[in-house]
């Protein structure tokens, strides 16, 4: 066993057994509530992070000053920005440690999830391979991987004769669309980046955000391509967090861009009618 999976896939695999346990062997039920559990733990430390954000997000008109202040002069900007973060008590960086710990808490699960449910050994086999000695499953055990009517050990999709490819299933399209919602209700954040980035001519600044809006749409993309080939119970992980992002999300900037696009989709709809 690598040292990755004796110290993050381990504990992990063994706290979903435990909640799969707890809740009458129903896989997806203990997905949702361990990854919620996970997430409520890290939240204190994610904290300062959503307040910088916020904080952030209240000085862009400030930083935009001292952008053309300090134009064509890019120490003398960063030194006068950093100042400005430093009086309203303003940290960047706040965060980042945490949030770097839930990439590795999503790395473990997808190794959890590809060891267990893509080897061709008997899942519980694989399961109890990861166990601690309490939550060893025995022979009588039965380990079931259906949440509702899908199957969480294999990919979420359908497949329809007549058609050369597979078409993502309801996972899948969730994922992808509170993906997409989490990127967008982001959008005033980037976009007040943005306006400072515009008060001043740099190429460098215009690519830089032009890259960041078009992840709201690559992403999503990226889910649905990755989650054909991957067990759905990640899928259903990801929805999880991604719901809780969007929770996160709505106290820094409510809605946020959310509501300008769903007023474009009402508005392209009646046009279309």
């Amino acid at each position: 066993m690598d040292i990755f999976t004796l110290i993050f896939t381990q504990p992990i695999a063994n706290g979903l057994v435990a909640i799969y346990k707890l809740t009458g062997s129903n896989l997806g039920l203990a997905i949702i509530l361990f990854t919620t559990i996970l997430l409520l733990v890290t939240r204190p430390l994610t904290k300062p992070y959503i307040e910088s954000l916020k904080k952030m997000q209240d000085l862009a008109p400030e930083v935009a000053k001292l952008k053309k202040k300090h134009k064509g002069n890019n120490i003398k900007f960063i030194q006068a920005q950093t100042e400005l973060y430093r009086k309203k008590g303003v940290n960047p960086s706040a965060g980042c440690l945490p949030y770097f710990l839930q990439i590795v808490i999503l790395i473990a699960f997808f190794n959890f999830f590809i060891h267990v449910f893509s080897s061709n050994n008997n899942i519980k086999d694989n399961l109890n391979a990861l166990m601690y000695p309490p939550l060893v499953f025995s022979e009588s055990d039965v380990v079931s991987t259906k949440f509702l009517h899908i199957d969480l050990s294999k990919p979420d999709y359908y497949k329809i004769e007549g058609i050369p490819f597979e078409l993502p299933g309801i996972l899948l399209i969730l994922a992808a669309i509170v993906q997409f919602v989490s990127s967008k209700m982001m959008m005033p954040l980037t976009e007040s980046f943005e306006s400072v980035a515009k008060s001043t001519k740099n190429e460098t600044d215009d690519m830089q955000f032009a890259i960041q809006k078009s992840f709201v749409y690559i992403f999503p993309i990226m889910t649905l391509l990755a989650g054909l080939t991957l067990p759905a119970g990640l899928a259903l992980y990801w929805i999880t967090f991604s719901i809780y992002q969007i929770v996160n999300q709505y106290f820094i900037s409510g809605w946020g861009g959310l509501l300008p696009f769903v007023n474009k989709v009402r508005k392209l709809l009646n046009f279309r009618i």
